[in-house]
């Protein structure tokens, strides 16, 4: 499954792990993604989103019924 962010499109990030010996080895960061129950058009529905929409309030959490 894709590290995206359903909202944003924020997906994972690369770079290098630098050791003492300045050896790069690649990595990858990866975004906090949540499974949240959210309302789209008026009927509830899960996606994954990034901490970082949930917290802006970009994204209206479905009530629990």
């Amino acid at each position: 499954m894709a590290q995206r962010c359903e909202i944003c499109g924020k997906g994972p990030m690369t770079g290098n792990n630098v050791s003492h010996a300045h050896n790069l080895t690649r990595r990858r960061w990866l975004p906090n993604l949540q499974r949240v129950r959210v309302m789209i058009d008026g009927t509830p529905r899960y996606v994954r989103v990034c901490t970082r929409c949930l917290r802006s309030g970009k994204v209206v959490k479905a009530p629990r019924v």
